[in-house]
């Protein structure tokens, strides 16, 4: 996801229900979604008519769920209600069944609970059907595109499917989809992961049917319906490559998306793993500004097709390629763990740039980074990456904390542990992860893994903490003992962090800069080195290695 979207800057994450219908236990720490361990959802079809007469929905849900323990008496699904509190907006349930027998339900607020009669068995497979109806109060957005005309595009994120789906909407629990949408001729219709049918039905009408076969968040779960001008690239890998853009901003739209799409995937299928996917489309959207990672159909703002601003969509492009494999194929198992899905996708598109424009490109987008970490960390002085629930993460959850410091965190792991042991520790990540959920703990004992060592202190420092440091130095050469003394002073508010950071020296008839290795973790700390002669210069983190505001200068030299 790239921040802001159109509609709902505002959003309301979860919502906090007095009556969870048997809902597990929130861990601590974990965020406050009300949980049903007994049941795994594992496929959906959805079912949807749409027409031009109204903004209305009419919408079919079958559900597949495996039924984990003994007992289990009822399914909760998420989807919005539609009351007078919303303006009419939202889903009234008509039916509820189980093979063409009623079942009994009750929809309160945004949750539908079911009844299942009679009560589930462990390893038991069961269907059940939601017939509803409704105009949604957002997650599909129904009017006009930048050309004035009518579309319909979806925007889930973060848990705004339920306003249009019944779902369970939290990133734990992913399932594999398919849309099948009867929706008037003239549109052509775009969803995840590959086209099963196309069908004229009659009275100028479409069945157009997709199919995702790899279980995803329902966050991902996408439909776009429009006109399309629609460009098939040469498959990759044969992964199916397509742009889907308005028909009035076909020559440009298909040239924006077709440059950068083939180098990342390369990129990131031979550093990371294999792409996890059948296709990848890149979609224009009015339901989005920036881009939206929904699996195997990319969405994109309604301006990224015309041609202006190039640099900064191919920038958008590359995040959302990213989030295939992070936050799509390896998803964060709550909320709380957002920045595994924002904060590698910010980083993987730096490295990115690292490897298609070198390391000064790459440098200049991490310290521009750090000015916005620098700000916001002024305005949000207590901001932590890992959240204890979502109530702390309702008003910057799309802000540089997330996105920028989540991304440096990731850099800065790899300059303590090494480039070897940092893509060893992703690979191993990816691969035990890909098509799952992880959590931070899990990216640690990746980390610790490949590192041979314990990382504890780090991430409690990186994600569980406010703030970044603020390093001011002095140093002087002693031409006598032949040494160089750096002193140094944490001057942050709060306690001192632990800073392994490497020390340049540039010495006069030497090519390359020497390098020290220090580690600062108290307030005030001094350091000596042997040299013959006193440096050209003194520079902390010549490599840009750490999140800090630093600068150091020259004492006066001891005589």
């Amino acid at each position: 996801m790239m921040p802001p979207s159109r509609r709902g800057a505002t959003l309301a994450l979860v919502a906090v229900f007095a009556l969870v219908w048997g809902a597990a236990a929130v861990p601590a720490g974990a965020d406050t979604y009300p949980r049903q361990p007994g049941i795994d959802v594992s496929h959906y079809v959805f079912r949807l008519a749409l027409s031009d007469e109204s903004d209305g929905i009419e919408g079919e849900a079958a559900v597949d769920v495996r039924v984990l323990t003994d007992g289990v008496t009822a399914l909760v699904l998420d989807l919005a209600r539609a009351s007078s509190e919303t303006n009419g907006h939202g889903m009234t349930v008509v039916e509820v069944s189980e093979g063409g027998v009623p079942l009994r339900f009750e929809h309160s607020g945004d949750r539908l609970r079911i009844v299942l009669d009679p009560p589930g068995r462990r390893d038991e497979r069961r269907r059940v059907t939601v017939r509803y109806h409704g105009v949604p109060a957002s997650g599909l957005v129904i009017g006009p595109n930048r050309h004035g005309d009518r579309t319909f595009f979806s925007n889930n994120w973060p848990d705004r499917a339920r306003q249009w789906l019944p779902v369970v909407d939290h990133p734990h629990d992913k399932a594999t989809c398919e849309f099948v949408v009867t929706a008037p001729a003239h549109y052509q219709v775009v969803s995840n992961g590959l086209l099963v049918e196309e069908t004229d039905v009659g009275q100028d009408r479409r069945r157009t049917h997709w199919r995702q076969s790899v279980p995803i968040a329902a966050w991902l779960y996408t439909l776009g319906v429009a006109r399309f001008a629609v460009d098939h690239r040469p498959p990759w890998g044969g992964v199916a490559l397509e742009t889907w853009v308005y028909p009035q901003d076909r020559d440009k739209g298909f040239q924006v998306f077709a440059e950068p799409t083939v180098a990342a995937l390369d990129f990131f299928s031979s550093r990371v793993g294999p792409y996890p996917y059948e296709r990848l489309a890149h979609v224009q959207s009015n339901s989005v500004n920036g881009g939206m990672e929904s699996a195997t159909a990319i969405f994109y703002g309604d301006e990224s097709a015309t041609g202006e601003r190039r640099e900064r969509w191919r920038g958008i492009i590359i995040h959302e390629i990213a989030h295939q494999w992070w936050g799509n194929a390896v998803t964060e198992s709550d909320w709380d763990d957002v920045w595994l899905s924002e904060g590698f996708a910010t980083y993987f598109t730096h490295l990115f740039i690292e490897h298609a424009k070198g390391r000064d490109a790459f440098l200049a987008g991490l310290r521009a980074d750090r000015e916005a970490i620098r700000a916001f960390d002024d305005e949000h002085p207590s901001y932590r990456i890992v959240h204890d629930n979502l109530a702390d993460m309702r008003q910057v959850i799309t802000g540089p904390g997330t996105y920028k410091k989540g991304s440096w965190t990731l850099h800065m792991l790899r300059g303590v542990i090494g480039d070897e042991a940092f893509w060893d520790g992703i690979r191993e990540f990816y691969r035990r992860h890909r098509d799952g959920n992880a959590s931070t703990a899990d990216l640690r004992r990746a980390m610790e893994q490949a590192s041979g060592r314990e990382m504890g202190w780090f991430f409690d420092q990186w994600l569980r903490r406010g703030g970044m440091p603020t390093v001011r130095g002095r140093w002087a050469h002693d031409a006598d003992s032949r040494m160089l003394r750096l002193d140094l002073e944490q001057a942050q508010p709060g306690p001192p962090f632990r800073l392994p950071i490497e020390v340049g020296l540039e010495i006069a008839g030497e090519e390359d800069r020497r390098l020290e290795r220090i580690e600062v973790s108290r307030r005030r700390q001094s350091f000596s080195f042997p040299l013959e002669r006193a440096p050209r210069s003194v520079v902390l983190d010549p490599r840009t290695f750490v999140l800090m505001d630093a600068t150091i200068v020259r004492a006066e030299a001891t005589q």
